[in-house]
């Protein structure tokens, strides 16, 4: 049986586990989700075009394996990516189909 990345029980001694990229980005795609349905009701709906956004950029995460965000969460914070972890894009995988086994 494999064990979650992220278990709840750690050793108080071990240091924190840092977050993957795709979760940041899930993070942080909800919030700024969350903040925009709060702007577009209580300013303009105008704001509903960073939700839009924001959409868009998951769904170019998905296609290509980076987005705007991810770039910038790569280079800022170093992050890695659990889905892509050779060069954080999908095209350089090395084509065995024995990777994801």
């Amino acid at each position: 049986m494999a064990t979650a990345p992220f278990t709840a029980h750690r050793d108080p001694g071990t240091l924190p586990v840092r977050w993957p990229l795709e979760r940041v980005l899930f993070a942080l795609a909800g919030s700024v989700t969350l903040f925009s349905a709060a702007l577009a009701a209580l300013v303009s709906p105008w704001f509903l075009l960073l939700t839009a956004l924001v959409g868009v950029n998951q769904w170019l995460f998905v296609i290509f394996g980076a987005c705007p965000a991810s770039l910038v969460l790569r280079r800022l914070f170093s992050l890695r990516s659990v889905l892509y972890p050779a060069a954080g894009s999908p095209t350089a995988c090395s084509g065995s189909r024995n990777e994801y086994r």
